[in-house]
């Protein structure tokens, strides 16, 4: 049996070239031709492997004349881009995403080898707003319609789709709704964002949830997804959610509460003495928050997100320089802790690090909550928990002041 012959988009950058690296190494896999408007950089090259290249843009019905000549039977729409910094780089980046969009549809209509699609789309489908319900499933719409940015064209984008999908019901269509991918290749706003540094802006009592995708989760959700047959749209965000602050936290960032009404005039400021930017929009946006359900991702796609949340923004984290350190933090701790004349905790060890045997009860009680009320009889259940981690059950012993 022949194998897929797949054409992918937007293979310089990092989620197309990997992808198309990835399925030319596939064994079901004939042939894959990457296309973009503009030539790969050495690095995209390398990361595309055997992969061929056709320098397309997909606003130029030529693409239709590249689909027919190789005979391609599988086409992934990959080059839907974030929100650019400039409103000239926004109006390039909307032509690509809708109009490009749309030839590539229209291509793929007056072919007769393809059979399917894959098209790259956006949780920000769902919008952002205070009257959002507290978890999207793919059968819910934005309860406030995004007018501008990533969240329309993606909008416009799957209304296309829809399309297609009447005019050619024997293609199969498949549509990954993707939460915010990161990782330490990617750069996005949201990434330039988190890259702010000392001080990263948020809205002044707010603090939503947030989720994300690692990168290469994202690209093996687009490989699986080639080589399936699942049709319909995914949910995809790796499990568990993070706050806005937490983030900013992991980041090695300092949160700076600004009022709502203050993000355009800071923007304007940091952007006229050269310490960074950021567009109030998205800051608004990731105030907001938006958490999506990813039951349909596991039960019918049978795919399961290798980084969770927390994980896939640590892996990004790690790229960066931490304007405060951990070691600052215990610093911190221990001076307040002196002054206030309490015993500090101890510090966590680092995951796998050797742990010294306890020499005495207190040192076993500020171990954690593994020992049990029987080592103790002379407090018998009563909770003796010191330091607890966010995950343990109990109530913390109170300490007394000297």
């Amino acid at each position: 049996m022949a194998g897929l012959i797949v054409l992918v988009t937007g293979v310089t950058r990092v989620i197309g070239s990997c992808l198309a690296g990835r399925l030319a190494a596939h064994p079901g896999v004939d042939r894959v031709i990457g296309v973009d408007a503009a030539l790969p950089e050495p690095a995209a090259r390398a990361r595309m492997g055997a992969a061929d290249f056709a320098r397309v843009d997909i606003r130029n019905p030529l693409v239709a004349r590249v689909i027919e000549a190789a005979g391609v039977d599988t086409v992934v729409h990959a080059s839907a881009s974030s929100t650019p910094a400039s409103s000239a780089a926004r109006t390039m980046a909307k032509e690509m995403n809708v109009l490009g969009t749309m030839q590539l549809l229209a291509a793929c209509q007056r072919s007769e080898s393809v059979r399917n699609l894959i098209v790259r789309s956006t949780g920000a489908v769902y919008g952002a707003s205070s009257r959002d319900p507290a978890i999207f499933t793919e059968d819910m719409s934005a309860r406030s319609v995004p007018s501008s940015g990533p969240g329309r064209d993606a909008i416009d984008i799957e209304a296309y789709v829809r399309g297609f999908g009447r005019r050619r019901p024997d293609v199969r269509i498949a549509v990954p709704r993707f939460a915010e991918i990161v990782g330490p290749t990617v750069v996005t706003p949201l990434t330039r964002y988190f890259s702010l540094s000392p001080a990263v802006p948020m809205v002044l009592g707010r603090d939503a949830r947030l989720q994300f995708v690692h990168e290469q989760d994202a690209i093996g959700l687009l490989e699986h997804l080639a080589l399936g047959s699942f049709a319909g749209t995914v949910n995809a965000a790796g499990d568990g959610t993070i706050t806005l602050a937490q983030a900013i936290h992991r980041a090695g960032r300092i949160p700076l509460p600004v009022p709502s009404i203050g993000l355009d005039p800071l923007s304007r400021v940091m952007r006229t003495l050269h310490v960074g930017g950021f567009s109030p929009g998205q800051v608004k946006v990731l105030s907001a928050g938006r958490v999506m359900d990813t039951t349909r991702l596991r039960e019918r796609v049978g795919f399961i997100p290798t980084f969770t949340t927390m994980q896939a923004f640590d892996d990004f984290a790690a790229g960066l320089r931490p304007v405060v350190t951990p070691e600052a933090v215990r610093r911190v701790e221990v001076r307040v802790a002196s002054t206030l004349g309490v015993q500090p905790l101890p510090d966590t060890p680092m995951p796998g690090a050797a742990v010294e045997p306890a020499d005495s009860v207190t040192d076993v009680l500020l171990a954690g909550p593994d020992r049990s009320a029987a080592d103790d009889p002379a407090d018998g259940a009563r909770p003796r928990l010191v330091g607890i981690d966010g995950h343990a059950a109990g109530t913390p012993r109170r300490r007394r002041i000297r």
